[in-house]
């Protein structure tokens, strides 16, 4: 079920035990090479395949597409909400949704750089909570709930970069006219010699024409690999949102 095309009546009819799925994403650079809408349009593309497998099974919001990209803001384009207030935002959605009497609360993201805040705001919605255990309050990264290079050994790179390989060949299965000459592009190698250890960066210190990774391998063909194996790893975790029996800690 698609929020947006919903009256309010239709919405206090269904279910509170309903999961609402919140997908977020971003505006932002992505290299020479890659629109600046790139995230977006890939967990875009992503919830619209899970929702259409799971469609009388959830409440899926439109994609909010301003995220926390201040990382990337020394790249024109970049559109970004102050990490603070994108915390907020996100705070202010799923008590929007908890008002409204719903329980169950997946946000969706398609954005590295959301990552931290939106663990941090699921983490405070639940203190804020804290005498309810019927809320299931979750944050997922698409790219952390499927593994495509175990299935698919022509990948090249074996994790998720920025503007690289995976997120390339996605777009270019999705909307080509907007990648330019990805096949000229260097490769950026991923890496943090300071590991484990967390080292604070803006894109520049890592890559100068704001990408990371291997462009030049991406082809449509493995985008359409990427967005079935995504698909399927967004699905399998709603499913698992859906069957959970509304208060053990268990999935």
């Amino acid at each position: 079920m698609l929020l947006a095309d919903m009256t309010w009546p239709n919405v206090g009819k269904l279910d509170r035990d309903t999961p609402v799925l919140i997908p977020v994403a971003a505006l932002e650079q992505h290299g020479h090479h890659m629109p600046v809408f790139t995230d977006s349009m890939l967990l875009g593309e992503i919830s619209r395949r899970a929702h259409a497998t799971l469609q009388d099974s959830i409440l899926m919001t439109p994609l909010m597409w301003l995220g926390n990209s201040h990382h990337h803001m020394d790249f024109p384009g970049t559109l970004s909400a102050e990490p603070r207030v994108y915390l907020d935002v996100l705070l202010g959605l799923m008590q929007n949704m908890i008002d409204h009497g719903f329980r169950r609360i997946v946000l969706l993201n398609g954005h590295g750089g959301n990552d931290v805040p939106g663990r941090q705001a699921t983490f405070e919605m639940r203190q804020r909570h804290r005498e309810r255990h019927d809320l299931l309050l979750l944050f997922a990264t698409y790219w952390d709930l499927a593994s495509p290079q175990t299935k698919h050994p022509e990948l090249v790179q074996d994790s998720m970069g920025h503007a690289c390989e995976w997120e390339t060949s996605m777009v270019l299965r999705l909307k080509p006219e907007t990648v330019i000459n990805h096949t000229e592009v260097e490769t950026v190698a991923h890496g943090n010699p300071f590991l484990p250890a967390h080292r604070a960066w803006i894109m520049p210190d890592r890559s100068a024409p704001g990408h990371v990774g291997d462009a030049a391998a991406a082809t449509a063909e493995k985008g359409e690999l990427l967005f079935e194996c995504f698909a399927e790893g967004v699905t399998g975790l709603l499913r698992r949102v859906v069957a959970w029996d509304g208060q053990s800690w268990e999935g």
